[in-house]
């Protein structure tokens, strides 16, 4: 369990608090508009209301005793970089950032920002993927080429086993596992049979799943 905290309760930063509470972990949010605040309240372990950009009111807040700094400030780029900056002088062990442009990541690292995320784009990438492949049902990008996919099983591989399709061999893919419903199998071997009514856990390069699935 980690002490977060999440600056800028937007429908981005909300998500965060929700998700983190379900995972368990401390959170401090905060946010200048008392609705915002309030809207999170059930998720989070306290709440302020205040100006992130004030160096008075993070100082209050103890910055140096999170684990995690999450600025998910998306409406005011300055107000993003102020307290981004404020929160490295104020001496915050890890500061991740939310980007809408490659711009402002490039500011937002130069004033302290130890991570950027571009929730906007990852999720727009998803959607092209995703939306634009017939076999592809979701899947989480390592980097700009590699991805764990989840994948539908082709109709001429049902019945056959791993190691007689050789997709490693042939496609430099990964098969990771299986996963029926909502049950994961990860103790796959060259044997297992696969079958219509399971999906396939694969890690490999976008390129090499297109040319493999056709997609």
């Amino acid at each position: 369990m980690k002490s977060v905290l999440l600056i800028g309760l937007g429908r981005f930063g909300q998500n965060v608090a929700k998700k983190l509470c379900e995972l368990k972990h401390q959170v401090m949010a905060v946010d200048k508009d008392e609705s915002r605040v309030n809207a999170v309240l059930q998720y989070v372990t306290n709440a302020q209301i205040g100006d992130s950009t004030s160096e008075v009111f993070l100082q209050d807040l103890g910055v140096r005793n999170y684990d995690l700094c999450i600025v998910a400030i998306g409406d005011n780029f300055q107000n993003s970089l102020e307290t981004t900056s404020l929160l490295k002088d104020l001496g915050a062990k890890f500061v991740v950032a939310r980007a809408t442009r490659d711009v402002h990541a490039k500011f937002l690292l130069r004033n302290g920002a130890d991570e950027i995320v571009y929730p906007e784009r990852q999720l727009a990438n998803w959607v092209a993927v995703r939306y634009t492949a017939d076999h592809i049902s979701d899947y989480v990008a390592l980097d700009e080429e590699h991805a764990i996919f989840e994948l539908e099983v082709p109709k001429n591989w049902t019945g056959k086993t791993i190691g007689e399709l050789e997709v490693r061999k042939k496609y430099n893919l990964n098969i990771l596992g299986t996963k029926k419903d909502k049950d994961m199998i990860l103790s796959v071997t060259p044997d297992t049979i696969l079958s219509s009514d399971v999906k396939l856990m694969v890690l490999g390069s976008f390129k090499d799943v297109q040319k493999c699935f056709r997609i």
